[in-house]
C-alpha cells in the first residue's frame, strides 16, 4: 500500500465533489478528488435529466392526444417503448459523457480511484492500494435509493431511480411507491406513455405541496391522470407470475393488485454508512450522519465537510454545487490553518416536472407561522385558458410589514413563476415594491400580479 498526503481530500466525484476539488485547487492547494461508484453524476446518469427526457416523450403523447380539443386532428397516437427509452439513454449517456470529460479536464496527479474509508481524523484508506493523509477532507459520497421493506423479495420486479431508466420496454403496468417530486414525475410520465400506473404514499400530499388548497387541486389533478391512493401505506408484497402482488391499507381500506413492476421512488438516504466516520472524531447524529452547520458545512468535531445529497439537507443540483463551492473553499481555508466561513445560504427553491408543474419557494406553507396569504387561480386566468392548461394556483406568504416569505404554486410552466418569486424573496421584497414591476399581458405572470393584489388587500 502506498502512502500519500495532500491539503484536502474530496471523497466523490458527483456534482458537489467536482464542485468542491475545483474550488479546492483554484484556491491554491493541494486537493484529491477519489471517484467511487458509476460516476457521471446522480443528475445527469438517474436524476435530472433521464427523467425530463423521459417527461419530454410523454408530454408529446398527451398534447397529441389532446389536440383535438384546440380542433386539430390526429389520428391514432402510439407510443414505441424501446424507442423512447433507446433516445433517453442516448441523450442521457451525451450529458454523463460531457461530465467525465470535465472530470478528465483535471490533473491525473489530483485524481485516484476506489472506496474511500476513514482511518482516522486525518487518513483514508482507498480500497487496498493507497493511504491518504489529509488536513481537511469534503464528504461528497452522493445518496442511494432505498427500498421499503415489503419490495425486498421482490427482485427484479422492483425499480428504483437508479434502474429505471435502462429498462428496454415500458411495462403493462407499473406501481408508484411515493409520491413526492420523484415518484410523481416519473409516474405521470409513465402513466402518458401507457403504462397502467398505481401510486401509493401513506401522506396526504402530492410534489412536496404544504398548502391545504394546493394539496386539494392537486389530488384533483392527478387523480385523473393516474390511480391514486394517498394515505395508504403497501404492507405486503410477493412475486406472482412474471410481475409482483402488493396489498396495502389506505384509511382503513385494505387492497392488493398485480402489477408487472414497481417502482421505488420513496427517497435517497445520503451515503454515509460503513465510511469509517466513527473513528474521525465527528459527532454523528441518529441516522450515522455527521453532525454539520448548514452554512459552513463544517462537521462538529472533525476538519471535514459535508456537501450534496450526502449531507440530506436540500437533495437538488444547484444547492449541491454551491455547497461543493463552499466546501471546497472552506477545506482550503482549513487545510491554511484559517477559519471556516458562513455564506448565507440561498432561499429553498424545489421544482416538479410535472404536469401541472410545482414549485415551493421558502419551505412555502407554514401552519405556525403567522403570515398573510394572497391568492391566485390559474383556473380562470387568461393566458392559462389560452393555452387550454388552465389548472392549479398561486399562494404568496408574507410578513406582515409585507414582506415576501414564501410561496407555493402548481399550474402551467411554474418553472419560471417559481424562479421570480425565489428572487423576490431572496432579495427581501415587500408586496408593494415587487408589485410594482412590469406584468405583460397576456402572460402567466399575470396570476402572481393577482396574488400580489389579493395579499395587498391584507396589508393596507
Amino acid at each position: 500500500m502506498r502512502d500519500l498526503s495532500c491539503d484536502v481530500a474530496v471523497i466523490g466525484a458527483g456534482t458537489a465533489g467536482i464542485a468542491a476539488h475545483r474550488a479546492a485547487l483554484d484556491a491554491g492547494v493541494r486537493s484529491v478528488l477519489i471517484e467511487q461508484g458509476p460516476g457521471g453524476t446522480t443528475c445527469a446518469r438517474v436524476g435530472c435529466m433521464p427523467s425530463k427526457l423521459l417527461i419530454t416523450a410523454a408530454e408529446a403523447a398527451q398534447e397529441a392526444r389532446e389536440a383535438h380539443r384546440l380542433g386539430i386532428r390526429i389520428g391514432e397516437v402510439r407510443v414505441d417503448g424501446p424507442a423512447v427509452l433507446a433516445r433517453m439513454r442516448r441523450l442521457r449517456d451525451r450529458f454523463v459523457e460531457s461530465v467525465f470529460e470535465g472530470i478528465d479536464a483535471f490533473p491525473d496527479e489530483t485524481r485516484l480511484t476506489g472506496r474511500a474509508v476513514f482511518e482516522g481524523p486525518d487518513a483514508l484508506r482507498i480500497d487496498d492500494h493507497t493511504r491518504l493523509r489529509f488536513k481537511a477532507a469534503v464528504l461528497a459520497t452522493g445518496s442511494s435509493p432505498s427500498v421499503p421493506e415489503p419490495l425486498k423479495g421482490l427482485g427484479d420486479r422492483v425499480l428504483t431511480t437508479d434502474t429505471v431508466f435502462e429498462i428496454e420496454d415500458l411495462p403493462a403496468s407499473l406501481a408508484v411507491l411515493g409520491a413526492g417530486p420523484v415518484g410523481l414525475e416519473l409516474a405521470q410520465a409513465m402513466a402518458r406513455l401507457g403504462v397502467a400506473t398505481s401510486v401509493f404514499d401513506p401522506g396526504d400530499s402530492l410534489g412536496g405541496l404544504l398548502d391545504p388548497d394546493l394539496k386539494r387541486a392537486a389530488r384533483e389533478i392527478f387523480s385523473e391522470a393516474f390511480d391514486l391512493h394517498l394515505g395508504a401505506k403497501v404492507e405486503s408484497g410477493e412475486t406472482a407470475g412474471e410481475g409482483a402482488r402488493l396489498g396495502w391499507d389506505g384509511a382503513g381500506a385494505k387492497g392488493d393488485k398485480t402489477f408487472d413492476r414497481v417502482l421505488a421512488a420513496a427517497g435517497r438516504p445520503p451515503n454515509v454508512s460503513a465510511i469509517g466516520l466513527e473513528h474521525t472524531g465527528a459527532t454523528l447524529n441518529d441516522k450515522g450522519g455527521p453532525v454539520h452547520d448548514p452554512r459552513s458545512l463544517l462537521c462538529e468535531g472533525a476538519p471535514i465537510l459535508i456537501a450534496g445529497d450526502a449531507n440530506a439537507d436540500r437533495p437538488v443540483l444547484h444547492e449541491a454545487s454551491r455547497q461543493g463551492r463552499i466546501a471546497g473553499r472552506n477545506a482550503a481555508r482549513l487545510a491554511r490553518g484559517e477559519g471556516a466561513e458562513r455564506p448565507e445560504r440561498w432561499v429553498a427553491l424545489t421544482m416538479v416536472f410535472s404536469d401541472p408543474q410545482i414549485a415551493v419557494i421558502g419551505g412555502g406553507f407554514d401552519p405556525q407561522a403567522d403570515h398573510r396569504v394572497g391568492r391566485a387561480d390559474f383556473c380562470d386566468q387568461g393566458r392559462a385558458r389560452v393555452m387550454d392548461r388552465a389548472q392549479g394556483g398561486i399562494r404568496l406568504y408574507a410578513e406582515a410589514d409585507g414582506r415576501l416569505a414564501a410561496a407555493e404554486l402548481i399550474g402551467p410552466e411554474a418553472e419560471h413563476l417559481g424562479h421570480l418569486l425565489a428572487y423576490a424573496v431572496q432579495d427581501g421584497l415587500d408586496v408593494r415594491r415587487l408589485r410594482d414591476r412590469p406584468f405583460y399581458h397576456p402572460t402567466l405572470e399575470e396570476g402572481l400580479d393577482t396574488a400580489l393584489s389579493n395579499l395587498g388587500d391584507y396589508l393596507k
